[in-house]
This record gives C-alpha cells, sequence and structure tokens, in this order.
C-alpha cells in the first residue's frame, strides 16, 4: 500500500511539472524597437529601403513583404548594421497596405517572428500575415531533446568521470551510463533539426528537410550541438576502457561537454561575458561531477564492499565542494538575470527559477540527511545501512531529473535581464506631412518618466530649424488630456525634453508643434504604443 501511494505520489508530482512546462507562454528573446516605415504609417511614396532595429543584435531567417493583393514576396538583399536590419524594398511596389513579416534569431540562438504594417498613398484593406502561434508538437519535441540531452550530459558523461575517477566500486553502473550517453546524443542531434524548426517557423512533419538542419546549425546551439556531440561520442568510445586512456578520455568528455554549454543560451549571452560564461561552466561541470556520481554511487553502496565504503568517503569529501561551487555560480547567474526580486513572480523565467529552487531545497534536504544520518553508518559497515543510502540515493536522482525537467523550459522564456533591455529600448515613430516631418523617439518606450526627442526635417529630407518644438501627449481612452512639454534644441540638432512622465501604459497621441517662423506653426500628429 505505502509502495502504491508513493509511486502515485511521484506520477502525480512529475505530471504537474510537465504541466507547468508545457504551459510557458512564448516570449521574446529579442523585440522590435523601431521600423522604417514605423508600424502602422502611411507613405506618400514607395520606399526604397526598410528597415528593423532590435533590442539586441539578430540574425535574419526570413524575410517576407505581403502586397495588398495577398501575394508574399521574399526579400532577400538587406545588410545587418549592429541592431538594424536595413532591406531592399522591391521596386514596384503598389498603393495599399503592405505588411513586413520578419523572423529572425537572437543573439542568445532563440528565434524571434513579428510583422509592421505600413501602407502606400492611403490604407486598404490589410493582407493577412501568419500570426506567432505556438506550434506545440515543436515545442514539446524541443523540451523533451533537451532533457535527453541534459540526462546524457550529467548521468551519461557525469556518470562515466565518476566510475573513472570517484567510484571504482559502480562500474556495474556502466551499461546504465552508456544508454545515458546514447540517449543524450540522440536527444542532442534531433534538438539541433528542432531548432531549426523553431527557427523557420516550419512545423514537425519537416523535420527531415535539409534547410531545416541548415538553419538550426546557423544559430549559436549549432555550435554546441557540435562540441557536445564530440564529447557524448568519445565517452562512448571510451566507455569500456578502465587503464589511463579510458580516464582521461572521461575527463576531457567532461571538460568538452560542460563547455559546449557555455557557447549558447541565455546566461552566455549576457554581460559582462567575462564572468558569465566561466560562470556557467563552473555550473554546469559541478552539477555533472556531483549528479553524475548518483548512479554509479547507488550501484556500488548496493553491492557493499570496502570498495563502497572507500567510494563512499571519497565522494563525501569532495562534492561539498562541488555543492559550494555549484551554488555561488548559481546564485550569480541568478543575480545577473533576474535583477529584482519582483521579477521572480512576474516574469515565467522566474517562476521556473522558483520552481527549480524549491526542489533544490528537497534535494538539498536530502543531501544533508543522507550524509548525517545514513553515510557514517554506511562507512562503518552496519548490517543494511548502505542499502538505505542507495535507496536514498536513487531518490536524489530522481528528483535530480526532475529538475532537468524544469530547466529545460527556460528555453522558452527570456531572463528579466533580457526584457528590462528590450523595456529600455526607445519607442519610435515617423510622422510625415507636406510641411515637415518629424523621427519622435520615445526613451525608455515605457510607462514611466521618459524622454521624448523628435529630429525635425523638411519634405525633402533637408534640415530645418525651427524657432521652437513642443510635444503634446495625450490619451483620450483614459480621459487624459494633452500634457505639453517644451523641448530643447541639443548640439547634436535633437529636440529633446526630458521631464516627461507617462502615468499610464497604453495607445497615446503624440503631438509635435513645430514653430517654423513667428507666422507659420505645423502641427505633426500620430499614435504609440507604450507597454508597462
Amino acid at each position: 500500500m505505502r509502495d502504491h501511494l508513493g509511486r502515485s505520489c511521484i506520477q502525480v508530482f512529475l505530471t504537474g511539472i510537465l504541466w507547468c512546462c508545457l504551459a510557458v507562454a512564448a516570449l521574446a528573446h529579442a523585440s522590435l524597437t523601431g521600423a522604417v516605415p514605423a508600424d502602422g504609417a502611411v507613405v506618400n511614396a514607395p520606399p526604397k529601403t526598410l528597415s528593423l532595429s532590435f533590442s539586441e543584435p539578430v540574425s535574419p531567417l526570413v524575410l517576407r513583404l505581403i502586397l495588398p493583393d495577398g501575394q508574399s514576396k521574399t526579400l532577400e538583399t538587406f545588410v545587418l548594421r549592429d541592431r538594424t536590419l536595413e532591406i531592399a524594398a522591391p521596386g514596384d511596389l503598389a498603393a495599399g497596405t503592405h505588411v513586413l513579416a520578419w523572423r529572425v534569431v537572437s543573439e542568445d540562438g532563440h528565434p524571434v517572428a513579428g510583422s509592421a504594417i505600413f501602407s502606400i498613398g492611403a490604407p486598404s484593406s490589410a493582407p493577412q500575415a501568419d500570426g506567432e502561434v505556438i506550434d506545440w508538437p515543436v515545442r514539446t519535441a524541443l523540451w523533451l531533446a533537451r532533457i535527453a540531452m541534459y540526462a546524457g550530459l550529467f548521468f551519461g558523461i557525469g556518470g562515466l568521470f565518476a566510475v573513472r575517477w570517484l567510484i571504482p566500486g559502480g562500474v556495474d553502473g556502466v551499461p546504465v551510463v552508456r544508454a545515458a550517453l546514447l540517449l543524450g546524443l540522440s536527444g542532442t542531434v534531433v534538438s539541433l533539426g528542432l531548432q531549426g524548426l523553431d527557427a523557420l517557423g516550419a512545423p514537425l512533419s519537416n523535420l527531415t528537410d535539409r534547410t531545416v538542419w541548415s538553419a538550426g546549425l546557423a544559430t549559436s546551439f549549432g555550435l554546441t550541438v557540435i562540441v557536445l556531440s564530440f564529447a557524448f561520442l568519445l565517452a562512448l568510445v571510451t566507455s569500456s576502457r578502465t587503464i589511463f586512456s579510458g580516464r582521461a578520455a572521461s575527463l576531457v568528455a567532461v571538460v568538452a561537454g560542460s563547455a559546449a554549454m557555455v557557447l549558447s543560451g541565455h546566461a552566455s549571452s549576457a554581460t559582462p561575458q567575462w564572468l558569465m560564461r566561466p560562470a556557467v561552466f563552473v555550473h554546469v561541470i559541478t552539477i555533472t561531477i556531483w549528479i553524475g556520481s548518483l548512479p554509479p554511487l547507488a550501484y556500488a553502496l548496493q553491492h557493499g564492499g570496502d570498495g563502497a565504503r572507500q567510494a563512499l568517503g571519497r565522494f563525501s569529501r569532495l562534492i561539498p565542494l562541488c555543492v559550494a561551487a555549484l551554488i555561488a555560480a548559481g546564485l550569480l547567474l541568478a543575480i545577473v538575470q533576474v535583477q529584482t526580486f519582483d521579477a521572480l513572480v512576474s516574469t515565467a523565467y522566474g517562476n521556473v527559477l522558483l520552481a527549480k529552487t524549491a526542489l533544490l531545497v528537497v534535494l538539498f534536504f536530502l543531501v544533508a540527511t543522507n550524509r548525517w544520518v545514513f553515510t557514517k553508518p554506511a562507512e562503518r559497515g552496519e548490517l543494511g545501512a548502505a542499502r538505505r543510502l542507495a535507496r536514498a540515493v536513487i531518490i536524489e536522482t530522481i528528483i535530480a531529473l526532475a529538475i532537468f525537467a524544469v530547466a529545460a523550459t527556460w528555453r522558452f522564456t527570456p531572463p528579466p535581464r533580457a526584457l528590462a533591455i528590450a523595456a529600455a529600448q526607445p519607442v519610435s515613430i515617423h510622422i510625415h506631412s507636406d510641411k515637415a516631418m518629424a523621427e519622435i523617439a520615445v526613451t525608455p518606450g515605457r510607462a514611466g518618466p521618459v524622454e521624448v526627442s523628435a529630429i525635425i526635417l523638411a519634405p525633402d529630407f533637408t534640415a530645418i530649424i525651427p524657432k521652437e518644438v513642443a510635444f503634446a501627449l495625450s490619451n483620450p481612452q483614459a480621459g487624459i488630456e494633452p500634457m505639453r512639454r517644451k523641448a530643447i534644441l541639443q548640439a547634436d540638432g535633437v529636440w529633446r525634453a526630458a521631464d516627461v512622465i507617462v502615468p499610464i501604459a497604453g495607445r497615446w497621441r503624440v503631438r509635435v508643434d513645430i514653430l517654423v517662423s513667428d507666422f507659420e506653426l505645423v502641427r505633426l500628429e500620430d499614435t504609440i504604443e507604450l507597454p508597462r
């Protein structure tokens, strides 16, 4: 009855983890901060160049222009200048509304998609662009492949290292280690194709398409797959060798596998990278040594004998150092990525971190219990103590696997650090009339204290110097009348007003009053969306 209840609890526990992982929403890792023509803008003549600006460097995957008649043109001529993508526009654009649909991969290796609308002459019926819809089969396959990759790295490569260096008595567990290595290698290779599917927005049925695998390889995750696959193959080939070459190979595999995880991902793309990349490496390699030792240790304890007691003593002395380094590196990564306590609750990334931390607390409690309750009797050789400790180690292994499942969802959740960077980017609009035009930016592009700036030009793009410029912001839906702020001309030719407060998020009317002369006042007005 007790065993049945325990199995039921584990099933409920794992089902809850699965539900939480699949419920994570799709969120952008790089965000669009500006477009030319601006989203929703109406221009008098067909633009010669289109541009998209992002909150961080990106690499374009798919660029399409959907014409007013619904036809789609692939845009293949573009130049990437830091965070801005300049695209050559087709020369035969007709009047009406166009949709510029884009799909890019952000610096951390994750794809982002969206669209911007502009009209030539006058708006028409907007053509339909593909929305950003979550492909759950691809999403689920990515998550499962990531779990398999983690299991192969930590239980496979880490387990082999433990058998060769720490727990020779666990050599009977090598078949399980090999199975974990094969699982990890398979999951890693398949994840490359799934990365390509996610990058291109293609369905799971396209997994055999060569372009899909090329797209996955072109992302930063492609290098991770190459290095990690090498580590898996090296461990598999040398898993049967117990001489010095086998030990050396297991050490190389641990270092290469841990280094592979540094080559892509959220933390590795964060600044300062000279600190973050080593922190990721330390975090991964300590997990690999610690968690990888658990299955071989359980095998050794079940067989008993002096070898098991020696292995247990060696494990007990080394692992506290690994756990200390793991916690230090993990805290550093969490501080940089989360930044504020509020983000732990208000963001999906923070929620995953809380879930992972809760499981870690349980794991550390078991570790402490095992160390202070079960380890000493097992080292003294007391009857049944080693087997009790082995069962406790198996429970630790199951909890570690649950932590991997939760951590795998970080593939779909941008960290608060990235969200803060995106929110700090300006939101810009371009307003064009027959008397003047203005390129207006609100920095940061969210509600709260902001700076409003504008570059004022003549309709033919020549510079003009107005006598005075003022901004007026209003939100009719919220009942907020125009708030007028006078702008000051800066040395760089930009008019700025720094004492502006946007009290609430939403759609705001932005008006620019341009006093061209004592007798001529030009007013330009448009709408801008400001999030929280």
